[in-house]
């Protein structure tokens, strides 16, 4: 029997490795699969670990307040040395590329691991942009195994850095496994701050925005938020939603520049199944999340991302997503179109999804029974 550590640390990992886990679980005749959870998010990781029902296997908890990356990336290797010389998985499987996946997977290969690369070759070139992101998951691929890709176009990144065609496998995106089950949980058993916004929200239309990172803090944040200011007052009959990151660079400019306006909502941050029915709900997503660049274009909802760049270039090309940046002007231009011209709404929010059909799971699972 193979063994199996899945290493994540912060809530978009857990929801995008939690279906991977729970499909593991069909196959205990063949793999003893182990969860490791860093904690590098604390609350919001327990939230999705929660809902999907999942109960690590080793929590390292090493969240701390304004904790640097130099103390969280040398905990963690501390941390998960013992863990790989006690467990010695064949295969140890890291998401995307957060700090716990490029640690977690240096540390595989110090102690002989496989290591299982999900959601691999995200490219924006650019060392900087995302920051750390895009160096973690240039760092993880060098000394990955087997490289689970969600679209051809990643399968190319990898390519084109002369990784062997044979270690690489197209899947799809694990995040619209985890979404088509977690909506069908939330419909069957809605919590009571979803039953609390269809309340509030009745036949409005809502507008979702998330912001929170590195690159748009100080004046990019600002940025966003005249925009969302500017959008607010010309349409009110629209909602915008903002569940609001915690961190004191985005809460501190964003409170004191919106607060005050009735048809804006700053709420704190939602716990995965209301984010999603949030999204559902929504008429526009505006944006500097990558996951949901992934997850909105299965809902049918455009999105407008809050980036210069994007390692997810399929949904730009795709028609599902359009970059503005932090440009106020080109965010409030875009977002007004998209409330007032109905036909490019509806040509965009019927778009097909170039991340997958909900089957990355068992396609990986696949692969990883036949070696």
């Amino acid at each position: 029997m193979k063994k199996n550590l899945i290493v994540f640390g912060t809530r978009p990992e857990a929801i995008k490795m939690a279906p991977l886990v729970k499909t593991f679980e069909h196959y205990t005749d063949s793999f003893e699969t182990k969860v490791c959870v860093t904690g590098q998010h604390r609350e919001m990781l327990d939230q999705v670990l929660d809902f999907f029902e999942i109960v690590p296997d080793y929590d390292l908890d090493l969240m701390k307040p304004n904790q640097s990356l130099f103390d969280l990336t040398s905990r963690i290797f501390s941390e998960l040395q013992n863990i790989l010389n006690d467990f010695k998985p064949d295969f140890t499987f890291v998401h995307g590329d957060t700090t716990t996946a490029m640690v977690a997977a240096i540390s595989a290969f110090y102690a002989g691991s496989k290591i299982c690369h999900i959601e691999a070759g995200l490219r924006t070139f650019n060392l900087t942009s995302p920051f750390p992101e895009e160096a973690n998951r240039q760092l993880v691929s060098r000394v990955t195994n087997y490289h689970f890709a969600p679209t051809d176009n990643s399968k190319g990144n990898l390519l084109a850095e002369n990784i062997k065609s044979n270690a690489v496998v197209v899947t799809g995106n694990t995040v619209i496994d985890a979404l088509l089950i977690g909506l069908k949980k939330i419909e069957r058993n809605p919590s009571q701050e979803v039953l609390k916004m269809k309340e509030l929200f009745v036949d409005r239309k809502v507008i979702l925005v998330t912001g929170h990172r590195r690159e748009n803090h100080g004046k990019g944040i600002l940025n966003i938020c005249k925009a969302l200011k500017n959008i607010a007052i010309k349409n009110e009959d629209v909602i915008i939603v903002y569940p609001v990151h915690l961190n004191p660079k985005v809460q501190k400019p964003v409170r004191d520049f919106l607060s005050d306006i009735s048809n804006i909502h700053l709420i704190p941050p939602l716990n995965y199944p209301e984010f999603i029915w949030l999204m559902n709900r929504s008429k526009l997503i505006i944006t500097d999340s990558g996951g949901v660049q992934e997850e909105a274009p299965s809902l049918g909802k455009p999105v407008l991302v809050m980036r210069e760049t994007t390692e997810r270039p399929e949904a730009v090309d795709a028609g599902t997503v359009v970059l503005v940046g932090a440009n106020a002007e080109l965010i409030e231009k875009e977002a007004n179109d998209l409330l007032e011209n109905d036909d490019r709404y509806e040509r965009m929010s019927k778009l097909h999804n170039p991340y997958g059909d909900g089957r990355s799971c068992e396609k990986i699972i696949d692969f990883i029974k036949k070696l």
